[in-house]
């Protein structure tokens, strides 16, 4: 719960955070009372010790950014042309703390049981690059493999924790053994991209050109569902229904998730992210995905019952993974982020 302090009767009061967590570089809402600005001078917002650039304000709301180098803790108003004496109440916020910065991540991370973590360096189409796979460990160490995929896109775990990934350039699918080194699993995927497990531990591959196929543990290959193609990449998860639910940003800004069913029946499941790309389930069964909704970006959290929510605040997202503590590993297009998180992973469901 939000600690609250004594304030004087001039001090702006703060309510709530929208959202309460957020990557460095994200925007937050401060809704409250007393945040108007005062002629040219504008309120004061203080992360622990660091003040927030604000963009907008008025008197019962405002917009800040979340400085880099910012640290979860505490979130305090100053009221505009204020002394230094006089503040607000005191809100909580979680900030993600980077990992590693050197990476190209397009789609999710995966985590693994032990909590190591897997990403890429995907590159640009047909860029050769001397590592493109690396596994974290828990102490947030990075470790290059040597396994030489080609534009590394979509990871997936099978059930023994063995890596699995999609390269978009050959169209093929490659099992990563413990050693680092990469076998051909699949080919002839097109444009191969996102990658997820059923319970029954047959992978669907997504070609972003319009095709999921199926891939049985006898290794045949089958087309499971076509969609409209996507201008970036296909992102896979599985829910707690046993459905595969999909999505591909494409040149509308209203974008739809969608749902198939172990027949292969395709639906729309939510209408109107934009640029949606890596998603997620928790033990809740609630879907997690970046992307952009009504002019706010980061991560979105949609319920079984299909009401969105913005939950982290975040820029250049591309994908997410729920790892142990419980906590989050937030992937942009060149990093790594943790965050504290107070759900949990879905695992995979059982056999229906």
């Amino acid at each position: 719960m939000p600690r609250q302090e004594e304030t004087s009767a001039a001090a702006p009061r703060i309510h709530r955070l929208l959202p309460a967590a957020a990557l460095p570089g994200g925007d937050l809402r401060i809704e409250g009372e007393g945040l108007a600005p005062r002629g040219s001078a504008l309120p004061v917002v203080q992360f622990g010790e660091m003040n927030g650039p604000i963009s907008v304000s008025s008197e019962h709301a405002l917009m800040v950014r979340v400085p880099e180098g910012a640290l979860s803790g505490s979130v305090q108003v100053r009221p505009a042309g204020g002394s230094n004496g006089v503040i607000s109440n005191v809100l909580h916020v979680d900030i993600a703390v980077p990992i590693s910065e050197e990476l190209h991540p397009v789609a999710n991370p995966v985590v693994d049981r032990q909590g190591n973590i897997y990403a890429t360096f995907s590159g640009a189409r047909g860029q050769s690059v001397p590592v493109s796979l690396f596994r974290i460990d828990t102490n947030y160490t990075v470790k290059p493999l040597t396994a030489a995929v080609l534009n590394p896109t979509g990871l997936a775990l099978d059930r023994e924790g063995t890596l699995f990934v999609s390269s978009r350039h050959e169209g093929s699918v490659y099992r990563v053994a413990v050693n680092g080194v990469a076998v051909t699993y699949a080919e002839g995927m097109g444009v191969a991209t996102g990658l997820a497990f059923d319970a029954m531990e047959n992978l669907y591959v997504g070609d972003r050109s319009g095709t999921i196929f199926k891939i049985d543990r006898e290794r045949k290959t089958f087309v499971f569902a076509t969609l409209e193609p996507s201008i970036a990449a296909y992102h896979l998860a599985f829910g707690p229904d046993h459905f595969l639910y999909v999505s591909g940003p494409t040149t509308s800004s209203f974008d739809t998730i969608w749902r198939i069913s172990p027949q292969g029946v395709v639906e729309p499941f939510f209408r109107g992210l934009g640029r949606p790309q890596g998603l997620a389930f928790d033990r809740e069964g609630r879907l997690y995905i970046a992307a952009s909704l009504r002019g706010r970006r980061g991560i979105m959290r949609i319920s079984p019952n299909r009401e969105a929510e913005l939950v982290i605040s975040g820029y250049n997202l591309v994908g997410l993974a729920f790892a142990p503590g419980p906590a989050m590993i937030l992937a942009t297009g060149s990093s790594l982020f943790h965050l504290d998180w107070p759900a949990a992973g879905m695992t995979l469901p059982p056999e229906p």
